[in-house]
């Protein structure tokens, strides 16, 4: 099975790219969390602004802790 992480571009630097790509998503989405702002994201073709709940709110308002 063919790793969907894997550009098929001979460039050296292509190969890594993709995984790149989501680590800097990752950390975006880490700083938009910690800095309390909107992680703005392309929905179905237009720009939407998401705030991120910080982890252990998420759990205590679902009920795990």
């Amino acid at each position: 099975m063919k790793d969907p992480l894997q550009s098929e571009l001979p460039d050296a630097d292509m190969q890594a790219a993709p995984r790149a790509l989501l680590r800097a998503a990752q950390r975006a989405r880490e700083i938009a969390r910690r800095t309390k702002t909107p992680l703005v994201i392309v929905r179905d073709g237009q720009l939407v602004e998401e705030y991120l709940a910080d982890e252990e709110e998420a759990e205590a308002q679902s009920g795990k802790l």
